[in-house]
């Protein structure tokens, strides 16, 4: 896989590796309604990685809107009681910005196969946990799970993402991505009743209203003549 994959698709899978890896941990760690939310994170990170190793054009609302999704991290994080619950939320930051080295990776190097390079990122992560992992621990029944997660969530999601983001403009990738944030900590509250903090509440919403607003505006723009690269 690597062969085929290139140094390119190794780094691309090493970022999506991370990314898994912290995002089970930040679960375990904190709400996932703090997870999701600062996970969401990861477009302007990415935006903030073109820049710096790819010189790509930030605009003054997306550096704006940067300003104001940190402002709601540091609330979340502020209002946070337990240190437990601060290093899931550093975890999840963490998964946020190894998607987002994942997606410059991806703008740099267009020719990568995804589908390579997300099988390799699965190697990687079990080679990674393997020294902490108990395979004998787990039931029949958690086995059926961590399956269910790992093709459905995690590897038919992302398959789905990708394929998707290649049809529709990118404004309404983030958008619909934003979903995630607002229907997870849904289903996880009707389903074993966990209930988010009111200061995840409030950072959360400032968090996504930034991602909102952001998203909104691209849309709002008329769209490029032909032959035009949008910037």
């Amino acid at each position: 896989m690597a062969r085929e994959t290139g140094w390119p698709g190794v780094l691309m899978a090493a970022c999506f590796a991370a990314a898994s890896t912290c995002f089970i941990m930040a679960l375990a760690r904190t709400s996932v309604a703090n997870v999701l939310v600062i996970q969401s994170l990861s477009p302007f990170i990415a935006g903030l990685g073109g820049w710096l190793f790819l010189s790509e054009r930030v605009r003054l609302r997306t550096w704006a809107a940067m300003g104001v999704a940190l402002l709601g991290t540091a609330v979340m994080l502020w209002g946070d009681s337990g240190g437990g619950s601060r290093v899931g939320d550093l975890l999840a930051l963490g998964t946020a910005t190894a998607f987002a080295g994942a997606t410059v990776v991806v703008r740099w190097r267009h020719s990568v196969p995804m589908p390579a390079a997300a099988a390799l990122a699965a190697a990687l992560g079990a080679l990674f946990a393997f020294a902490w992992a108990d395979p004998a621990s787990a039931t029949a029944g958690d086995l059926a799970l961590l399956a269910l997660f790992g093709i459905g969530q995690l590897g038919a999601g992302l398959l789905l993402f990708t394929a998707g983001a290649r049809l529709i403009p990118v404004a309404e990738a983030a958008l619909i991505a934003v979903l995630e944030c607002v229907l997870g900590p849904l289903w996880v509250w009707l389903a074993v009743g966990e209930r988010p903090g009111a200061f995840s509440l409030l950072g959360g919403a400032v968090i996504l209203s930034a991602l909102i607003a952001h998203s909104a505006a691209d849309l709002a723009r008329p769209p490029n003549p032909p032959g035009v690269r949008a910037e």
